[in-house]
């Protein structure tokens, strides 16, 4: 009997051993470099390229000393930028970084990663409601979206505000019924909410459907207006247009993910908070730029007065956020604490 014991004890002994072994390699640096494509769905002229996917390809390759190393090719070059999103979760692609309003069909619950209408007004705000604050944590809302559609979110950005660039002035909603606005996903539920007419199009047909009339301006981030040259087409930029904080997403194929080591898994999650704000700041740098390149233009920045701010939120509240809400159950209970946490705040 004691020799049964003392055989039990030794094999558990080893096993522990082996255990421990184990979890301390997958703790460690691992020797081997993973490569990885991403495709983001727009190329290298979009201000989210060099303000947001580059630095977060730095920081990972910092952070996992060099072990993961990332290829980025721009929209196109493997598959459309339509398909990026949908090409990571199949494993065509390793990432991608997009936005809400191209993939909101397949993953609803990107459109609160994306910004609700007139939702979190500052990337502090953005960053308190997503992850900062335990009381909300709307970010677990979206993780848990990706992970069931085979992804993962490693990565975010506040292009600042999405504003309204237009031929005539919009001071008040009400300048926005009729109006014909290259709008998509939830900007065009915001549009359509405000009385206007959204229009759906490819980024590259803009300028010019704006300068032939087709339309009569467009949604876009306020820091990608020399990017595209509206500046030539349209005269106002008001701000803060139909979300004060506008976000851009990265993820990665959550197959690629998990075949990573618990030590680049922790370095890979450790640079979201970071980069985070690296990049918004990036990106709100840019927007100062971009309203200076408007205004030597002879156009004008139209700053919309806080009660109407206000009247803006309300309707968005009442007519767009349902609308979001009705997607998927994730949408309604992130609006849910979205609202919760604005009267919190007292801005609501």
């Amino acid at each position: 009997m004691n020799k049964v014991k003392t055989m039990l004890s030794a094999t558990l002994y080893a096993t522990t051993l082996i255990v421990a072994s184990g979890a301390a390699v997958a703790h460690e640096k691992p020797k081997k470099v993973t490569n990885w494509t991403f495709q983001p769905c727009f190329d290298q002229s979009d201000a989210g390229w060099a303000g947001g996917v580059v630095p977060w390809v730095k920081a990972v390759e910092e952070a996992t000393e060099g072990t993961v190393k990332i290829k980025l090719e721009p929209s196109g070059a493997i598959t459309s930028g339509s398909e990026s999103f949908g090409g990571t979760a199949a494993g065509l692609l390793d990432g991608t970084a997009c936005w809400g309003s191209v993939y909101s069909g397949d993953m609803p619950e990107g459109m609160l990663a994306f910004g609700l209408a007139m939702g979190a007004s500052s990337t502090v705000q953005a960053w308190e409601v997503t992850f900062g604050d335990p009381k909300y944590r709307i970010g677990d809302i979206i993780q848990e979206a990706a992970k069931k559609r085979n992804l993962r979110w490693v990565g975010w950005t506040n292009q600042g505000p999405n504003a309204m660039f237009t031929k005539t002035p919009v001071r008040k909603m009400e300048d926005l019924k009729g109006m014909k606005m290259r709008a998509g996903g939830p900007q065009a539920l915001f549009h359509t909410a405000m009385g206007g007419a959204p229009v759906a199009m490819g980024g590259g047909e803009i300028y010019t459907a704006i300068k032939l009339g087709t339309i009569d301006g467009t949604y876009w981030d306020t820091g990608g207006i020399d990017d595209m040259s509206f500046q030539e087409v349209i005269k106002y930029a008001a701000q803060p247009g139909w979300a004060p904080a506008q976000h851009q997403e990265i993820f990665l194929n959550l197959g690629k993910y998990n075949e990573l080591s618990d030590w680049q898994k922790e370095k890979i999650d450790g640079v979201f908070k970071s980069t985070y704000f690296e990049t918004s700041q990036i990106h709100q740098d840019g927007v100062s730029h971009a309203l200076k390149v408007l205004t030597d233009a002879g156009g004008e920045v139209i700053n919309f007065a806080p009660e109407e701010v206000k009247r803006m939120r309300d309707k968005s509240i009442a007519d767009v956020w349902p609308k979001v809400a009705e997607r998927s159950k994730g949408n309604a209970k992130g609006i849910e604490i979205m609202k919760q946490y604005l009267k919190d705040k007292g801005e609501l």
